[in-house]
């Protein structure tokens, strides 16, 4: 049965960016091979199946759209371009702030790669550490990026 808007879909996957790097994956193997987790450190819950309503938003539109029309057993791989993903990487989400006002805001040292979330609920990454400021990025971690997916549909509700 083909998938259509509004079916339950439960699919696995590898998603890689345009160099090859696994970002993301449901197969447990490939994360431990990867270097994504420790084998140790692996929750029963992570690296499944991904279910989701077709259509429904749950997971990026581009990848969305492409599983519209595949069926249970189908692989495909999917290549996502950043407007159908993550957005574009947006400058003005990049801000600047000074040392001390960010030493109250977070309670603590800045530092190059520490992850933040700012009073109104954004997240972002400290990406530069100066004498008298702090830079953040608030773009999602994947933004500007092309995303390919390597698909199999595992099952399909209708």
């Amino acid at each position: 049965m083909p998938i259509e808007p509004g079916d339950g879909v439960t699919i696995e996957y590898v998603g890689r960016l345009d160099d090859g790097t696994i970002f993301d994956t449901s197969r447990r193997e490939v994360a431990i091979e990867a270097g994504l987790a420790q084998p140790a450190d692996i929750e029963p819950e992570e690296y499944a199946a991904l279910s989701f309503t077709a259509g429904e938003g749950e997971i990026i539109e581009g990848l969305d759209e492409a599983l519209i029309g595949m069926s249970e057993g189908d692989t495909e791989t999917v290549t996502v371009p950043p407007e159908e993903a993550y957005g574009e990487h947006q400058s003005d989400r990049v801000r600047e702030y000074d040392a001390e006002t960010f030493k109250g805001m977070v309670g603590q040292q800045p530092a190059v790669g520490l992850h933040v979330q700012a009073q109104n609920g954004l997240h972002g990454d400290v990406t530069a550490v100066k004498e008298d400021s702090v830079e953040i990025d608030f773009n999602h971690q994947l933004a500007g990026e092309t995303l390919t997916f390597e698909v199999e549909i595992v099952e399909v509700r209708g």
